[in-house]
């Protein structure tokens, strides 16, 4: 009975020091293995497949391709700006990432 006193006496220790429960500092919710994409993340990501518009599984060079097509199509010197640009470059980065992290 003692044991179980030290240990809740531990877990209120840590989340005064910490902020946090113990179970919350190792990143993971009860039952959940590796903590998912938040919405922010999918939306993101979805946004850049639609801007660049490759599908879901595309690969490192498709959405090489298909940063080249979209570039050349709103680069300033074409008519485009310099926005398009910077859109398309951080969608094609954002989608590169995702690819490293995989």
């Amino acid at each position: 009975m003692k044991f179980l006193w030290l240990i809740a006496l531990a877990c209120i220790a840590w989340r005064l020091i910490k902020g946090r429960w113990p179970w919350q500092s190792m990143g993971y919710g009860i039952g959940q293995t590796k903590p998912g994409p938040s919405f922010a993340e999918i939306h993101a990501n979805t946004q850049a497949r639609a801007l660049l518009g490759v599908a879901e599984g595309a690969g490192r060079r498709e959405i090489l391709d298909a940063h080249r097509r979209v570039v050349a199509q709103v680069h300033p010197d074409r008519g485009g700006s310099n926005e398009k640009v910077h859109e398309a470059n951080a969608a094609r980065d954002l989608l590169l990432s995702r690819l490293n992290d995989a």
